[in-house]
């Protein structure tokens, strides 16, 4: 038995030798600047998120796989699940223009009107829930149904007898 070096080849610890360097120089010039605001804003993100959106998004998901109910209708979860990820993940990188918290200041660093993040983000968030319900309609339709059972059907008959 030959054993392999933890790390793999030699390409790759390059790689991850370069990675740490770029990681490296980025925080150094992150932290160059205002060293105490960005590791504020680090820890206080990081509380933000453990303290209060986990429980949030947590209890918000325990309340849908609830409100489906039945061990058929669980499956279901990942067609609101990954819509709503995606939207709140938009949300969150958005929230300032979407908020209309920083109008003047976009408008005079882009020159550009702050006005339609909002309607944007409900318009792409009504699609991504739009698209997963028309893909579950497509999975539920009853010919994909007959599908699934003709191909259960012939993996049980290829299965073999069990020994008695």
């Amino acid at each position: 038995m030959r054993l392999r070096p933890p790390l793999g080849s030699p390409f790759q610890i390059l790689l991850l030798a370069c990675s740490f360097a770029l990681a490296g120089y980025a925080g150094a010039r992150l932290f160059a600047d205002d060293w105490r605001g960005v590791a504020l804003w680090l820890v206080g993100a990081a509380l933000l998120h453990d303290l209060v959106l986990l429980p949030l998004y947590a209890l918000a998901d325990r309340a849908l796989v609830r409100g489906l109910g039945s061990a058929g209708r669980r499956e279901w979860t990942m067609y609101v699940r990954v819509p709503a990820a995606l939207s709140a993940l938009l949300l969150l990188v958005w929230f300032p223009l979407i908020s209309g918290m920083v109008d003047q200041r976009y408008r005079s660093a882009t020159g550009l009107s702050a006005d339609g993040f909002l309607a944007r983000w409900l318009l792409i968030t009504a699609v991504l829930f739009g698209g997963s319900a028309l893909l579950l309609a497509i999975r539920l339709s009853p010919p994909t149904r007959m599908r699934e059972r003709g191909r259960l059907r012939r993996a049980t008959k290829r299965r073999p007898p069990p020994v008695h």
